[in-house]
């Protein structure tokens, strides 16, 4: 027995409720013996720090309607869910609470320091997973990860230990994108460019040896960070400008310094860029760097860790690197050494979180030589592991394993994985230094040993006792993500249970601007610790784009809250609404919003579907007469009507539409095609063809019901109760709260007995029927006519007319005949007549009554539509009402005809303006003639 709905849908309600019903009953806990071909997703971790912003809604919709599918198909899905432990991000909220105090971190001391770390992640960390609860994630929350809890930090260590074993892992000294404010090297991904007004300054570097036989005593180069010429150790050019060849391996002296350094020919240099020379300075530029490797030029430091120069920058040590800019801009002025300063718009790297331009400076770090683990992947995709959607990526994440530089992964900070090296400091004065050994270990007790091994004797021997201290830096947060996929599952323990079922992993959902930093660091580690691929597809996603189709951008200012979305429209809602706007996998969405008032036309529209289900639900409840669709049962195709064969053909054509889409990631094309089924040929057809069926009335007021009409009652009841049942599994992916409420409205499911695990229904064969489809349709389009037939007559709802039509099809005429009883109750039809056009002329029809001249006609596709007027309406209040929408439209024709004569129009608006005025003239000519035709028809 089945309860009524309430009147109006509710959505934090609803939501609220199933979500809490869900996790209580472990609905989404999968066992890893359990049933079912093992499928699994291990969610991208947000930052422990953040909140929920539009692309994680975006995300999660995606990876949601995924999972939930492969999970009605009879999977043992596991969706692993997690946060990111977030270095830098975490380090510098609990530096500025410090600072506010009054102290600072070393102050605090680092035991101390994490233990507040952790009481913070304890009390604010949890604010992305709460949110994400909201969307209705179908993850296993019991099995959900922390990058830094105990378990995944054994998997870290376990790595760094295997890969610096291997030779893979070293330490080096090595030009890294520093961060002053955070006190730390940050990766790539913590780089934001920002578009900056600045300048170009260019300056006088005289020839050591004087003016050549030319005459040319100086070259001119010209630079945006006059600072670093302090440590400059090259000028180069290129090994084909003829301007320079003669001056090839002499010296210049470099201006405020005296430093002699050579002219060097490179290929690097651009000879048409400024005047085709470039300082070199090793140490503060990565692509000087490379030139100084390849020639041999000295590195020379001449700024602090801190953003401030240092000794070597001499008269100009300890100033701030940009009041440092400012100062030695000035003396190369005051000593006749600036040429000229041009202003200049360029690209300056920022540091994401310490929100200050990074310097590239020489550090001692740990790198991963990654060309090896690059090439273990290039095979694997040379294997198609891993599958890209869509496959225009695949070459991007080629192009990047193949052009790829060691990479960094320590950082100079407190929270975070400790990198598991000890240095053997007792062998250079109790402190560490570029030449401390070191050794590399699991733990504390492995080192000392290790070190004993190593060290034990010589030190002994020289009277000094082992003493050893962890290096204080942590890993870069990749690091520990690029083992996300197995690391969570339960490596390096290579008998786990998750491990064994759900690894590799079936699909990766993310974006694609981090399949560098992130997809291809996991690929290379899977590689290396698993011999294989962590996923056998990658699901590459767009943008969520603002309402003027910009890019979401803290700096920009124009993010869109999806919070306040949810609390307007639902979950559901904003799921629906940003999957549906996916035009094709890969593809950035645009997101209508209106920020005065907080509303979204677009949301409004999922919501306004949400609805139209609801109140498609209520109807049936009313009408089931207290029945289920398991107590209904199958209806009996021979006692099907035409309109159930169609809508049955129809159901199970959308099935396996709808399966396909979703199975093959085309989940914007699933959920645009089950919305036009769902509201057009359920919600407004079919249930309206039923009506009528679901409340029979005798053929005599006060005689009983007639047995046939009860039967047929029941078919009615069938058939809606089997389509609505259907559709909402079909739905459940990309509405799951909704669909689980109405589900179990529908079926009278007992509370703990949920959709969510329900199986995909199969698709029945035997109802396809493509040819009754496409007729149809053409029903449907003929109902639609008659009705606008009716509307430009003027007839009220309640008065019925004759409708008539003509066909030269046998087998549309057909369907028309067994439809009269549908387009009467949904035409007001006084009568329906079907004639059919004789194959010899066009012109005679098969009929038993002649059509009277006073009619409107239309025309759709193969079929006249006739609607007999007279004696209906007032005839010439109806051709005064034509004769005026001619008039119309014809003014309408001048004034556009006129517009586009013109050829200052004509030639000069845009082409979309040209092209909308062609198309509204088009539109008014159509009407014209249309008006035209009926107002002849009216005689």
């Amino acid at each position: 027995m089945t309860e009524a709905l309430p009147k109006t849908y509710d959505p934090a309600g609803t939501e609220a409720r199933w979500q809490a019903a869900w996790e209580a009953a472990g609905a989404f806990h999968p066992e890893p013996d359990a049933p079912g071909e093992p499928f699994s997703v291990v969610i991208p971790p947000p930052n422990v720090t953040g909140s929920l912003h539009m692309g994680h809604g975006f995300e999660t919709a995606l990876i949601d309607t995924i999972v939930r599918f492969q999970r009605l198909q009879g999977k043992n899905v596991l969706c692993l869910p997690g946060t990111d432990h977030a270095s830098i991000a975490v380090q510098t909220i609990l530096e500025k609470q410090i600072q506010a105090e009054g102290g600072s971190k070393d102050d605090l001391g680092r035991d101390a320091f994490l233990e507040r770390a952790w009481a913070w992640k304890a009390g604010s960390g949890g604010t992305i997973v709460g949110q994400l609860r909201r969307l209705g994630y179908s993850v296993d929350w019991r099995r959900e990860r922390f990058t830094l809890d105990p378990g995944l930090n054994k998997a870290v260590v376990e790595a760094f230990v295997r890969l610096h074993e291997q030779g893979l892992i070293y330490r080096g000294e090595y030009l890294v994108n520093w961060c002053p404010a955070s006190g730390s090297a940050v990766s790539d991904l913590e780089v934001e460019m920002k578009e900056l007004d600045g300048h170009l300054w260019h300056f006088r570097y005289p020839l050591s040896g004087g003016a050549g036989t030319d005459g040319t005593d100086h070259l001119v180069v010209a630079t945006t960070r006059p600072e670093t010429l302090l440590g400059d150790t090259g000028v180069a050019v290129h090994p084909g400008d003829s301007r320079y060849a003669a001056l090839i391996g002499q010296t210049i002296t470099l201006p405020l310094v005296g430093r002699q350094i050579p002219i060097v020919a490179d290929e690097h240099v651009d000879p048409v860029f400024g005047t085709g020379c470039v300082k070199v300075t090793p140490a503060h530029d990565p692509n000087d760097f490379a030139i100084g490797a390849r020639h041999g030029l000295p590195l020379i430091t001449v700024m602090a860790k801190d953003g401030t120069m240092n000794a070597a920058a001499g008269r100009f040590a300890g100033l701030d690197r940009f009041e440092a800019r400012t100062a030695v801009v000035a003396a190369m002025e005051a000593e006749g050494f600036l040429v000229k300063v041009e202003p200049h718009r360029h690209s300056v790297p920022f540091s994401d979180r310490g929100k200050v331009p990074v310097e590239p400076l020489l550090s001692t770090q740990w790198f991963v030589q990654a060309e090896p683990l690059a090439a273990r992947c290039r095979e694997a995709l040379d294997q198609g592991e891993p599958r890209f959607v869509p496959q225009r990526w695949e070459k991007v994440y080629r192009d990047w394993l193949t052009d790829i530089r060691d990479w960094c992964i320590s950082r100079q900070l407190w929270w975070g994985h400790r990198i598991p090296a000890w240095f053997v400091v007792s062998e250079t004065g109790g402190m560490i230094s570029e030449s401390t050994p070191y050794v590399v270990a699991r733990d504390a007790a492995e080192a000392q040993a290790k070190a004993e091994a190593q060290f034990g004797d010589a030190s002994r021997a020289a009277g000094r006792q082992l003493q050893l201290e962890q290096d204080p830096d942590v890993l870069d947060t990749w690091f520990s993500s690029g083992l996300w996929p197995f690391s969570t599952l339960g490596w390096p323990d290579e008998t786990a249970a998750d491990l064994a079922t759900w690894y590799p992993t079936s699909v990766l959902v993310t974006g694609f601007d981090i399949i560098f930093f992130w997809v291809a660091r996991m690929t290379m580690l899977a590689g290396a610790f698993t011999g294989r691929m962590p996923f056998a597809d990658v699901m590459i996603h767009g943008l969520v784009r603002d309402e003027n189709n910009r890019k979401m951008s803290k700096s920009a200012g124009n993010g869109i809250d999806p919070l306040p979305l949810i609390e307007r429209y639902g979950a559901d809602a904003l799921r629906f609404a940003l999957v549906r706007e996916v035009a094709g996998a890969g593809q950035d969405i645009r997101l209508d919003y209106d920020r005065v008032s907080g509303s979204s036309a677009t949301v409004e529209a999922a919501r306004n579907f949400a609805n139209k289900l609801w109140n498609a639900s209520r109807f049936a409840l009313m009408n089931l007469g207290g029945e289920t669709p398991a107590s209904l049962g199958e209806p009996d195709p021979a006692a099907l009507t035409l309109a159930d064969r169609w809508i049955l053909s129809r159901l199970a054509r959308v099935n396996g539409e709808t399966a396909d889409r979703y199975g093959s990631y085309a989940l914007g094309e699933a959920a645009k095609g089950l919305y036009e089924f769902a509201w057009n040929e359920v919600c407004d057809w079919t249930i309206e063809l039923l009506k009528r069926r679901l409340n029979p009335r005798p053929a005599t007021e006060g005689d009983p019901i007639s047995p046939e009409a009860l039967a047929d009652q029941r078919v009615a009841r069938q058939v809606l109760a089997k389509v609505l049942a259907e559709l909402l599994v079909l739905l459940h992916p990309l509405m799951p709260h909704l669909s689980e409420e109405l589900w179990h409205g529908l079926t009278g499911a007992p509370e703990a007995t949920f959709l969510a695990l329900q199986a995909w229904p199969a698709v029945e064969e035997a109802a396809l029927d493509a040819p009754l489809e496409a007729q149809f349709a053409e029903l449907i389009e003929a109902i639609r006519v008659v009705r606008n037939l009716r509307a430009v007559a003027g007839l009220k709802p309640s008065q019925a007319a004759p409708v008539v039509f003509v066909t030269g099809r046998p087998e549309l005429a057909a369907v028309l005949r067994e439809a009269t009883g549908d387009i009467t109750a949904l035409t007001r039809a006084a009568s329906v007549e079907v004639r059919e056009t004789k194959a010899t002329g066009a012109d005679d029809a098969v009929g038993s009554t002649p059509v009277s001249a006073r009619c409107l006609a239309a025309v759709s596709g193969e079929l006249q539509v006739l609607l007999p007027i007279e004696g209906l309406v007032d005839l010439d209040a109806l051709r005064g009402r034509l004769e005026k929408d001619i008039a119309k439209a014809e003014k309408e024709i001048k004034g556009l005809s006129g517009r586009l004569a013109n050829p200052n129009f004509a030639g000069k608006a845009p082409p979309e303006v040209v092209a909308e005025c062609q198309a509204n003239l088009a539109e008014a000519e159509a009407q014209a003639t249309l008006a035209r035709g009926r107002l002849e028809g009216l005689g």
